[in-house]
């Protein structure tokens, strides 16, 4: 048992090397931040979403920015798009599940807002959708996915593509580099003295 879960996190780990030694990510990853924090500085919003696991990570990085990450600062506005159950069942129901994230945004985004959509195939039609319907509002869209980027690669503004076929390791870099890009953020807008 000792050994399997040294190969698991060995497998993290590794994923994670990559990602350091591949600058074209680490810049998107930069870039990404600075797209959010222009968003926050002009008065815009940041919305997530994602599917399963994924969803929870939209949910989490949401919160870090409306709560607060590493210190006490004004609340960052910031949603995960899923959290109101009562809307997903009605608009899965009366319309489709590829409609739940695309009808929010046609309702709440501005030109302007960030969308971060999470897909590790990057192939989840309402996650798709959603970045449709973001780009005629005139939003930016940061996606993360797997390795190939499915069919988020050639409609995201930015696209950091993990370089990983394993959903878990997908994952568990989506929430790393999430929390990078919050601590920038947060230490962007509000510096510490």
């Amino acid at each position: 048992m000792q050994d399997k879960i040294k190969a698991v996190l060995q497998s993290s780990v590794s994923v994670k090397t990559e990602i350091m030694a591949n600058s074209s990510l680490i810049d998107k990853i930069a870039l990404a931040a600075d797209e959010i924090i222009e968003a926050f500085i002009r008065g815009n919003r940041v919305y997530f979403c994602g599917n399963g696991g994924s969803a929870a990570d939209a949910q989490h990085l949401a919160a870090e920015f409306s709560g607060r990450f590493y210190y006490d600062r004004p609340p960052l506005d910031a949603e995960a798009l899923h959290v109101n159950t009562s809307y997903l069942t009605a608009v899965g129901n009366d319309y489709s599940f590829d409609e739940i994230y695309a009808r929010l945004i046609k309702g709440k985004g501005m030109k302007g807002d960030v969308l971060v959509a999470l897909s590790t195939s990057g192939n989840s039609r309402n996650i798709t959708r959603a970045i449709s319907e973001a780009h005629v509002i005139g939003m930016t869209v940061v996606g993360l996915t797997g390795s190939s980027g499915g069919e988020m690669k050639d409609s995201c503004d930015i696209l950091i593509n993990i370089p990983s076929n394993d959903t878990p390791r997908i994952q568990e870099s989506h929430i790393t580099i999430g929390h990078i890009i919050c601590e920038i953020v947060e230490s962007s807008i509000f510096p510490r003295s």
